[in-house]
C-alpha cells in the first residue's frame, strides 16, 4: 500500500493566496492531501476551501472558530491527520514563504534517510532567505544559536515551520500537553522529538517573505520563545543532550 502524505496550513486571511497554493501543491508529482486548518478568517478563506473539498476529495478543512494561535492550529491538524490515516504529514505555511516545490525535497528527505522528522532548513550549509529586512534575518539566526546554546538541539533552524513528520513520530508526543505557540511550538516540538532520541535531519530550502497579506509575528511570540528555551532545558532534567538514543 503506498503512503498516504497529507499537508497540513493554518490560515488567516490567506484568501488571495490559497488558491495558488493548492494549485501547486496537487500539481506535485507525489500525490499528496491538502488540509486546511482555518482560524474563522473573515475574508473568506474558509468559505473558499469548503467549497473547493466539495469538488476534490484531496482538500480537507478543518475550521475553527476563533484565531488562537499558530501552534493550536497546527496540533489540531496533526490529531485530525493522525485519526484519519496519515503515514507522512508535513507542515507549511500558506504564504509562499516555503515553496510547494520544495514538498518533494522533505519527501525524500525522510525516505532515504529514516529520520523521524525533517525540517525545510533556511540555515543548514548557508544562509538561503529572500527578501528579509536585515534586523529580521540577525534576530532568526541569533535565535537558532541561542537555542542550541541553551538546550544542546544540534537544529540549525528550529523556528522554522517547514518540515515533514513520520506519523510514529507525532504519536510519540503527547500532543495534548504542547500549549506554546508561533516559534516557540516549532522549537518546542523539535526539542520533544530529539531528547527522545530520535532523529532529526535537516534539508536545504529557500525562504522568501511573503508577498500577499501581513506577517504574524509579533514582539509576544519571540519573547514566549526566549523564555520558553529554558523551560526545555529544566524538562530535560538539566541535560544538553537527548534523554535516550
Amino acid at each position: 500500500m503506498s503512503e498516504r502524505i497529507i499537508v497540513v496550513v493554518p490560515t488567516y486571511n490567506e484568501r488571495d493566496n490559497l488558491p495558488k497554493l493548492v494549485d501547486r501543491l496537487l500539481a506535485l508529482k507525489d500525490a499528496v492531501e491538502i488540509l486546511v486548518v482555518d482560524d474563522g478568517s473573515p475574508d473568506g478563506t474558509g468559505e473558499w476551501v469548503a467549497a473547493t473539498a466539495a469538488r476534490d476529495s484531496r482538500i480537507h478543512l478543518l475550521a475553527r472558530t476563533a484565531k488562537n494561535g499558530l501552534g493550536r492550529a497546527y496540533v489540531s491538524g496533526f490529531q485530525w491527520a493522525l485519526e484519519h490515516g496519515y503515514d507522512l504529514i508535513l507542515q507549511m505555511d500558506a504564504d509562499f514563504s516555503h515553496s510547494p516545490e520544495d514538498v518533494p525535497k522533505l519527501l525524500e528527505g525522510i525516505r532515504t534517510t529514516g529520520a523521524d522528522l525533517v525540517i525545510g532548513s533556511r540555515y543548514v550549509d548557508g544562509i538561503r532567505v529572500i527578501n528579509w529586512p536585515l534586523k529580521r534575518l540577525v534576530l532568526s539566526v541569533g535565535a537558532s544559536y541561542y537555542v542550541k546554546w541553551i538546550t544542546g538541539l544540534p537544529v540549525w533552524d528550529p523556528t522554522g515551520g517547514f518540515k515533514c513528520w513520520r506519523r510514529r513520530t507525532l504519536e510519540a508526543i503527547d500532543l495534548s500537553t504542547v500549549k506554546s505557540n508561533g516559534y516557540g511550538f516549532q522549537i518546542e516540538m523539535n526539542h520533544r522529538v530529539w531528547r527522545r532520541g530520535l532523529r532529526v535531519t535537516e534539508v536545504p530550502i529557500i525562504f522568501s517573505d511573503r508577498v500577499e497579506g501581513t506577517s504574524k509575528m509579533s514582539k509576544k511570540i519571540v519573547i514566549e520563545a526566549l523564555l520558553m528555551v529554558w523551560g526545555l532545558l529544566i524538562r530535560n532534567g538539566l541535560r544538553r543532550s537527548p534523554r535516550t538514543s
